[in-house]
């Protein structure tokens, strides 16, 4: 596979690859430190390439196709003035990585913690990340999922109109800073995945097809034509994506990539990208000697995902789990919870989503009118990422309300406790393991007066159903970025204080108690109670060390009896005792209980127990 974009090879040589393979002349137009225009070659298979001496870190450069206009490189490494202006040549060797000991997190260790560059701190920059990863690391957190980071328009982008896939936002410091962020992570043993979107590129800088046939009419997507992964040419636009995943794990350090909406990538090839991908990441994992972790956003509710290419599969590490979100939030939030999610609600997809992981799997859905989904019941645990709430599930709501500003701290305390005592890798969205207040809007930075107008008319006619009575929110509005900024200095105060210890002791329990590191399904059962609750029943993979949890998602109490076991329950969590209330009365469980006891559960709580070996 061919490096593409500048490539510096120390010494002020640099060398320059392109891929367009129906053009027949290619120009590499330098206009810093020196204006130069140098013909470069041609390859095999549409490259042109060209190597330049004199040329010290910090040149900067356009292509011009055919010597027609110039345009910025599209393997560019760094944009220093945005999406319109040239593109720089970085040296990789520049900084000093002090992370040679790091070998990651393996997955199922792992607790994610996803969060935005721009609205993470006021400065929004890598570098201002790094002081809070003590704090991060404290709370038991030790993996970052950052959301897309590729230079996109503007200052302000939720990172999906990305148009560089290679060149880290200048905004939030470029390539430097986010190598420094990188390592500063491994030193507090915090792993870092980074989203990748390779499923589109935004709609302003993208000047992909005045190169080549990177994008197909064969197939649509959500935002326009899809990308050719399997037409004609289509072996450079799988380089061009594979290249960079490659890119950022091997040059930044990157210990896995987080890939948006797989299921609007088409290849119908016989080596499918997908599979591709993991052949090369394969490779690149035996010359690192590190494990590298491939998580999937998919909308197809498919096992196929997970299976390795050599049965078939796709081969991720992992994917998102929507249906355990959508089964918690329709229960969670009266007022639209079954609004919004229809197809769900009901106690017993609760115990599907932990037991099974799809809750859609074969189903006739009434919000898809068909038939959906296959069953994930065989694939364990540790292959889902499970979460309540994410960027999408705020920042696609009119106002940006985060699960924290829908429903009180009671039901937080609930779903905390479902997500964390759950057989999957959790995710948490940032500032929710302190309630975070600041919404999480939807925001640009667009220089084009259409292209503004169409976003904001887009959105308005997203919200048409749910927003009749409401103003809308402006995403051009600067203000609309400000008001989405974290309150970090708040989590130690009131109920955010409450909150983040509440996660704190949750995450603890993770790690201290060997059998909710069990992944296994077959360890996990989940008994109903109606429809106001439920017990879930956790085991090592002996049976021989238990866990109990008992549920009410209810405004009343609810009753559960305890079912025979050789060994004693004793009380280790219980969301109702004094210590984790605001302002309410107090109504503690029982400390210990045996079987056949009568538990009497408080309104929305949760008791969690432990087996003891004898009777107290």
């Amino acid at each position: 596979m061919k490096r593409i974009g500048s490539d510096y090879q120390g010494n002020n040589q640099c060398t320059f690859r392109v891929w367009a393979p129906e053009k027949e002349r290619m120009v590499l137009d330098i206009v810093l430190p020196q204006p130069q225009r140098i013909e470069m070659q041609p390859e095999a298979e549409g490259y042109f390439y060209v190597e330049v001496s004199d040329l010290p870190p910090g040149s900067q450069y356009f292509f011009r196709p055919d010597d027609q206009q110039s345009y910025p490189d599209p393997g560019s490494r760094f944009q220093p003035q945005g999406v319109h202006g040239p593109s720089e040549v970085v040296d990789p060797a520049a900084y000093a990585w002090q992370d040679a000991a790091w070998r990651g997190i393996p997955l199922p260790e792992a607790v994610i913690y996803e969060l935005h560059v721009g609205t993470f701190t006021p400065e929004g920059t890598f570098e201002a990340i790094i002081p809070r990863l003590t704090e991060l690391a404290d709370m038991g957190i030790n993996a970052l999922e950052i959301m897309p980071i590729a230079q996109f328009p503007g200052r302000r982008n939720w990172g999906y109109d990305g148009v560089f896939p290679y060149a880290a936002q200048n905004s939030y410091g470029g390539p430097e800073g986010l190598k420094k962020l990188v390592d500063a992570c491994h030193v507090a043993g915090i792993a870092v995945y980074l989203d990748v979107v390779y499923n589109h590129l935004g709609p302003e800088g993208n000047y992909l097809s005045e190169y080549g046939p990177y994008f197909t009419e064969k197939y649509c997507t959500p935002w326009g034509n899809a990308l050719n992964f399997d037409g004609a040419y289509s072996d450079g636009v799988r380089d061009f994506f594979v290249g960079n995943a490659l890119y950022w794990i091997e040059d930044f350090h990157i210990d896995g990539l987080r890939f948006d909406a797989i299921h609007t990538v088409f290849d119908q090839g016989a080596l499918n990208l997908w599979a591709y991908l993991y052949s090369k990441v394969h490779q690149l994992e035996l010359k690192l000697g590190r494990t590298i972790t491939l998580i999937a956003e998919s909308d197809l509710n498919s096992p196929h995902i997970l299976k390795k290419p050599e049965a078939g599969g796709f081969g991720f590490t992992a994917q998102w789990l929507d249906d355990f979100h959508h089964s918690f939030y329709a229960v969670l939030d009266e007022k639209e919870g079954k609004k919004r999610y229809g197809d769900f609600g009901r106690m017993d997809q609760i115990a599907k989503a932990y037991t099974d992981g799809f809750v859609h799997s074969g189903e006739y859905v009434s919000f898809r009118k068909r038939k959906y989904g296959a069953s994930s019941a065989g694939i364990p645990g540790d292959q889902f990422i499970a979460f309540l709430d994410n960027h999408d599930q705020a920042g696609n709501r009119l106002l940006g309300e985060r699960l924290s500003s829908l429903i009180d701290t009671e039901r937080l305390k609930v779903a905390a406790a479902a997500l964390l005592l759950a057989p999957y890798v959790p995710m948490l969205f940032m500032g929710e393991e302190y309630a975070e207040r600041a919404p999480f809007l939807y925001f640009i930075h667009h220089s084009e007066p259409e292209l503004i107008k169409m976003v904001q008319e887009g959105r308005k006619e997203d919200f048409k159903s749910f927003s009749e009575d409401q103003a809308h929110v402006d995403p051009q509005d600067e203000q609309t970025f400000r008001d989405s900024i974290l309150h970090w200095e708040e989590r130690t105060q009131g109920r955010h204080e409450l909150i983040r210890q509440w996660y704190k002791t949750l995450i603890g329990m993770r790690r201290e108690i060997p059998l909710l590191q069990n992944y296994c399904k077959n360890d996990v059962r989940v008994h109903v109670i109606d429809e106001s609750g439920y017990v879930l029943f956790r085991q090592n993979d002996s049976g021989q060390e238990h866990l109990m949890a008992v549920f009410n998602l209810s405004t009343q109490d609810i009753s559960y009896t305890v079912p025979p076991l050789e060994h004693t329950w004793k009380k280790i969590l219980d969301s109702k005792e004094a210590n984790w209330l605001e302002d309410s009365q107090a109504s503690p469980a029982i400390d210990h209980v045996y079987d056949k006891t009568l538990l009497t559960v408080s309104p929305w709580s949760v008791t969690v127990y432990q087996s003891q070996p004898e009777r107290v």
